[in-house]
């Protein structure tokens, strides 16, 4: 595996790479005063609220709230990886990404034999795909599944001949027996014996994503078993990280807002022939962790679809439990449960494109199923009140197991609220409803006669305008008298602001897209984000600097007025020790 990149070199590519140049390429912008807007790439709009800072190297869209550098435009507009982005910035530049402890991480010897593993599984794939059209029982065989030749070579369907050694005599002499067993390719059984995994089977290439061909899954012709035969675990193919289709998905579909996980290669490569090109599928096993990462990585809406009978439940249902820690508020995920003997194969060709992709748009959404499940799981029938003590309990305490997965958020707070509503059972006479209901008016009148923010809002304060200056401008860093004093300061934001300080200070070159990058993955990165998206008022330095200046003294100020309350608190309760009483008394006489 290649090592890290050095984030040195990030800095330098976001100090050299112009986002205007980056997004104009892709989208047409109109100059502004100092920036740059168009209507959102990421959303629909008639109006542009999308804009392009040069001088920060930050778009922001005040529309859907959608922000951040070059780098996290290429990877939500062309769907590309972290390190793909990175490298495709690079090379517009001419430039050659490094990577920290290649020679550790993977000596040449190492590099050598996985490079040898890639061109001999690339070199298989071409030889499966030759002999495709030199076996006319499976050319048959994919006339008879209804694919036509546009898709078959598009996802490069080949064969595999019904023979012991096809590819120890085709491949043999040059990598060896060795490489051939490494990539799954061969097999030795207990008797020594080497001969081919894959024979008679229709082959599907499974790609990674960057498009190199990793491992096989082979489809029998008639009813052989097993049905589906994939590569075992290698060096290159780990299936529990990979999905059959992802890369095909994000070549051929533009904008890729979702993907749909179904079962099967067939399941696949039929719906991109009706032009549903954003299905994925896993590889026969249930989906993992490491599934539900990659797929949010690269889209915030996750449709799965399945058999409507129990097995195809059962397995939804363990999806469900395995993206409950992986959910947020920008996230989304429905369920498709398919007519009872239909597959999304033998569906889309009944029923078409439009109807399939509108039983997707109106797939079950988690929210519901996630009631549904949880009662068919505990035997209970879906039209159940649950007007029993023992129904309550019971679902109650399954209810909390699979909420307490979830992370903090919008969502889970809601599905809380649905789930105590199902529990709890409440006998209310004519008076406490009336008193309930005129509690709930006058709070929504309050709510309604109060400002509203805007749903990517965040309220200013010092500490978060401090933030703010230095990622519009770094230097500032300059104005900070004593930097130490920082880590006394007790006030919420005070960590962000330091590590922001002292990361400007390890590198006092660093540009604001720079700096952001530095946070990338980190708890901080959300917020950072936002406080991105702040403009100053003024531009010109002095003033900057004033206002800089000012936040500092204010947050100084908040810091000590703290430090009192908590020592006057603490007399209260218990008393304070000498030195306290004379930090109080240094506290109060400062000026």
């Amino acid at each position: 595996m290649a090592g890290r990149i050095p984030k040195d070199f990030i800095d330098q590519l976001m100090t050299r790479i112009d986002i205007v140049e980056v997004i104009q390429a892709r989208v047409p912008l109109k100059k502004a005063g100092r920036e740059y807007t168009a209507c959102c790439p990421f959303h629909n709009e008639k109006s542009p609220s999308f804009t392009v800072s040069p001088t920060k190297q930050f778009y922001h869209c005040f529309g859907c709230g959608a922000h951040g550098t070059a780098i996290s435009f290429l990877m939500d507009y062309e769907h590309m990886e972290y390190a793909e982005a990175i490298e495709a910035l690079a090379a517009a530049l001419s430039l050659e990404v490094p990577r920290e402890q290649d020679a550790k991480s993977m000596p040449a010897k190492v590099k050598r034999h996985q490079d040898d593993l890639f061109s001999l599984m690339s070199q298989a794939r071409q030889f499966f795909v030759e002999q495709l059209t030199k076996a006319p029982h499976a050319q048959h065989y994919i006339q008879q599944r209804g694919l036509n030749p546009e898709v078959v070579a598009q996802y490069q369907v080949g064969f595999a001949p019904d023979q012991f050694n096809a590819l120890g005599v085709q491949f043999g002499q040059t990598f060896g027996q060795a490489k051939l067993l490494a990539s799954g390719l061969q097999v030795r059984n207990e008797a020594a014996q080497v001969y081919d995994r894959f024979r008679g089977r229709l082959m599907f290439p499974i790609r990674n994503r960057k498009g190199q061909v990793i491992g096989f899954g082979g489809r029998v012709l008639g009813d052989g078993k097993p049905k589906y035969l994939n590569s075992p675990e290698t060096e290159l193919f780990h299936k529990g990280s990979e999905l059959y289709g992802l890369y095909e998905a994000r070549q051929y579909t533009r904008n890729l807002e979702r993907l749909i996980v179904v079962e099967g290669y067939m399941d696949v490569i039929a719906l991109a022939q009706f032009g549903i090109t954003y299905a994925v599928a896993t590889l026969g096993t249930a989906t993992t962790s490491d599934h539900i990462k990659i797929l949010f990585r690269l889209v915030p809406e996750i449709v799965f679809c399945f058999d409507g009978d129990k097995a195809g439940r059962n397995a939804a249902w363990k999806a469900l439990e395995t993206l409950l820690p992986h959910l947020n508020d920008g996230r989304e995920v429905r369920f498709l449960f398919l007519p009872t003997g239909e597959d999304p194969d033998t569906q889309v060709r009944k029923v078409g494109t439009e109807a399939f992709e509108a039983s997707i748009k109106a797939a079950l959404p988690l929210t519901k199923f996630f009631t549904l499940g949880l009662k068919e799981n505990l035997s209970l029938s879906p039209e159940s009140a649950l007007t029993t003590a023992e129904e309550n309990v019971r679902f109650n305490q399954e209810a909390d197991r699979l909420l307490a997965l979830m992370p903090a958020s919008k969502l889970k707070t809601l599905l809380v609220a649905q789930n105590q509503g199902m529990f709890r059972v409440l006998v209310e006479d004519e008076a406490s409803k009336q008193k309930k209901n005129k509690f709930f008016k006058d709070k929504d009148d309050k709510a309604k006669s109060a400002p509203k923010a805007t749903s990517h809002e965040v309220k200013k304060t010092p500490v978060r305008y401090a933030i703010a200056l230095l990622l519009h401008d770094p230097t500032l860093t300059l104005w900070i008298e004593n930097p130490e004093r920082l880590v006394e300061w007790d006030i919420r934001g005070v960590d962000l602001l330091l590590k922001v300080v002292e990361t400007i200070e390890e590198n006092p070159q660093i540009h604001s897209a720079g700096l952001l990058e530095r946070f990338r993955g980190t708890r901080y990165e959300a917020a950072l984000m936002k406080l991105m998206a702040w403009q100053p008022v003024q531009a010109e330095q002095g003033i900057l600097q004033r206002e800089f200046q000012d936040c500092l003294r204010q947050i100084a100020k908040q810091a000590r007025q703290k430090a009192i309350d908590d020592l006057l608190h603490k007399e209260q309760l218990q008393g304070l020790s000498e030195q306290e009483k004379q930090d109080l008394l240094s506290l109060l006489s400062y000026k």
